[in-house]
């Protein structure tokens, strides 16, 4: 998919993460398999191969091997989407506190400072996006707008969640907060234990 990029960073040998003029921050990563054949490969052949498409001259170039209709022979995959509503214009790969979690920081034209802050268990993955699920349907936009489609403006959100919304639980009323915690099976104490403590992994 054809992206303007603003900013990129490299997570790590295989990953990067990047922003564009849209809106939208991704992080994209080579498929585990192909990157164990291009290390694995001494010659480098398989990957000069891909580039240069075997010609040796500009009279007799030919097009990439692999690539289908003339396309990248390798492809990234998507790991994450997510709209964020501005043009970022700056992404790093650092912590806020000296200590802190590490975390993807961006920063946007409209001075908005952002992260992209990792889960350390499938247990948090699970009650956050019930959580954000329920906020959903309890606590929908002022404005009307769907907030699933908002935050898939340009391409469908992937595998992120949107923090800003689930701190709206603390603004919810009394009898909200408890119906959303008493099907996440836990009180809203809980629930708001819970997020101060992701907070306070990042702050």
């Amino acid at each position: 998919m054809p992206r303007y990029l603003t900013s990129t960073i490299l997570l790590d040998y295989d990953s990067i993460c990047g922003t564009d003029k849209f809106g939208n921050i991704f992080v994209s990563r080579l498929p585990s398999k192909l990157s164990d054949e291009i290390e694995s490969d001494v010659t480098g052949s398989a990957l000069s191969n891909a580039i240069s498409g075997g010609g040796t001259a500009a009279s007799n170039y030919a097009p990439p091997t692999g690539g289908y209709l003339n396309g990248a022979p390798h492809k990234l995959e998507n790991i994450i989407n997510f709209y964020i509503g501005e043009t970022s214009n700056c992404i790093a790969k650092s912590s806020l506190v000296p200590g802190g979690a590490e975390a993807i920081i961006y920063t946007t034209l409209l001075g908005t400072i952002g992260a992209l802050l990792p889960f350390n268990s499938r247990e948090d993955i699970d009650f956050f996006s019930h959580l954000e699920m329920h906020l959903r349907q309890e606590n929908p936009p002022l404005c009307g707008r769907d907030h699933l489609s908002y935050r898939s403006y340009y391409f469908p959100v992937k595998n992120v969640i949107d923090g800003d919304f689930c701190e709206q639980f603390a603004s919810l009323d009394p009898e909200k907060q408890r119906q959303i915690a008493e099907d996440l099976e836990r009180s809203p104490a809980e629930v708001l234990k819970k997020l101060e403590d992701i907070r306070n992994r990042l702050l």
